[in-house]
């Protein structure tokens, strides 16, 4: 399949989920991701920051109020139910439809790049995280909140097993290798923490 068919197969996923994706989920939103993208109001530094695939705005309450934000996201309808949060929560940000393999911005743009649970259903994940590489200041830094496959050698079976079917239901590789994908475009990793077994970590890493 070709790279734009794949890119619009994405979207036409993420805008069929859009309506009930929070929904479906809110108890692990409630019980282990919200915790974790709390860490972020004190980890992104600007004066300017890009959060790729914002997708409903799950991220929107922990912006720190002092950066200039951009949000952007390949899924329509996805942003316009952002964009209502955003509202909600009276924020300045520009949400804007893109693609994460193609960013519209200038190289060096960006003081933090930061994406949450986003690199598992980019169709080039490495060709994405180049893109976000290239519009990242040289002395900027990359936020990552991923699950990716496992190290035990009976979940990666199982992983690679479940894949086909978790994709075509809510379009998500559950068995990407992320690690090797950040460092294969180009990032040094500086922090590399398990927050659930290794299959959810929170990374963070220089251009």
């Amino acid at each position: 399949m070709s790279r734009k068919s794949l890119l619009d197969l994405t979207r036409k996923r993420y805008n069929r989920m859009a309506l009930i994706f929070d929904f479906v989920e809110a108890p692990v939103e409630k019980m282990r991701f919200a915790s974790w993208r709390h860490r972020l109001r004190t980890r992104i530094v600007g004066p300017k920051a890009l959060e790729v695939g914002v997708g409903t705005g799950k991220n929107l309450p922990y912006y720190p109020e002092d950066v200039e934000i951009t949000a952007i996201d390949l899924s329509p309808r996805m942003l316009s139910r952002a964009r209502r949060k955003a509202e909600q929560l009276v924020l300045d940000i520009r949400l804007l439809e893109m693609d994460a393999q193609n960013l519209a911005f200038p190289d060096h743009t960006f003081d933090t790049v930061f994406a949450t649970f986003v690199f598992c259903s980019v169709p080039d994940p490495v060709k994405g995280l180049q893109e976000l590489r290239r519009v990242c200041k040289p002395e900027g830094r990359i936020l990552l909140l991923e699950h990716m496959r496992p190290g035990n050698f009976i979940l990666k079976i199982i992983f690679d097993l479940l894949n086909p079917i978790i994709v075509r239901m809510v379009g998500a590789n559950i068995n990407r290798k992320t690690i090797d994908n950040i460092r294969l475009a180009g990032w040094q990793i500086r922090v590399e923490e398990n927050l659930s077994s290794d299959i959810v970590r929170w990374i963070e890493a220089k251009p």
